[in-house]
């Protein structure tokens, strides 16, 4: 049987200013271990208000969200937060590097917010996850001296670092050019090929989610096809 990894339970989500507009309407669907699931449709269909619920970010919403069997409802925001640094792993369309540190640094980062391990250990997995990912001699520079798609592979190592249950993505590749584009797909594809990673993407792509394994398509705050 496949594990669930995560679930979406009848989320519904508001928005109240000035007037009362639905913007998701029964969203239900779950994600396997290592599924690598892409959610398209139109700008303002919902796709990018979903994901920050899924993320946790967002907890103003009916319906529920289960991560790992966990109902993430009523919980604290210091709850919530641990379970974004240790069990999702966030690629976003900007990479969102900090220029101070070196590439090896910024993929430390969540790892030692997390502080479960040692910071040779971390370093040590943080060096791992850029070899992974082919970047590994670029370690020591900074994020400044790579081009854009070593940067999102950069990112990528980030989202890695503590082994997260599943990687979130909002239009991961939305930056890049068709080479790079493709680049992340594999990247992606192999971690839930070879490292049975879990992946939920969101994007405009829709040769990118064609590849995937499994396409939610949304329109109106509503899943239209699965």
């Amino acid at each position: 049987m496949s594990e669930k990894i995560l679930e979406a339970k009848h989320i519904s989500k508001y928005f109240h200013d000035p007037i009362t507009v639905q913007v998701l309407n029964e969203v239900s669907f779950s994600i396997n271990k290592g599924e690598f699931v892409s959610v398209i449709g139109k700008s303002g269909c919902g796709k990018s208000t979903l994901l920050y619920i899924l993320s946790t970010m967002d907890t103003d919403y009916e319906g529920d969200l289960l991560i790992d069997n966990v109902s993430m409802r009523n919980k604290k925001e210091e709850e919530l937060a641990l379970v974004r640094n240790e069990k999702i792993g966030f690629v976003f369309q900007f990479h969102y590097l900090l220029n101070e540190f070196s590439v090896l640094k910024n993929v430390m980062l969540p790892g030692l917010k997390l502080n479960k391990y040692s910071k040779k250990e971390i370093e040590h997995r943080a060096y791992e996850k850029l070899k992974i990912l082919g970047i590994e001699n670029e370690a020591l520079k900074k994020p400044n001296q790579l081009s854009g798609g070593q940067k999102q592979r950069v990112a990528i190592a980030r989202a890695l670092i503590n082994d997260p249950l599943v990687i979130m993505g909002d239009e991961p590749t939305g930056n890049l050019d068709k080479k790079n584009s493709e680049i992340v797909f594999e990247i992606f594809q192999e971690l839930a090929h070879s490292f049975n990673q879990s992946l939920l993407i969101v994007t405009h792509d829709n040769e990118f989610a064609q590849r995937t394994h499994r396409i939610i398509e949304m329109e109106d705050g509503k899943i239209i096809k699965m």
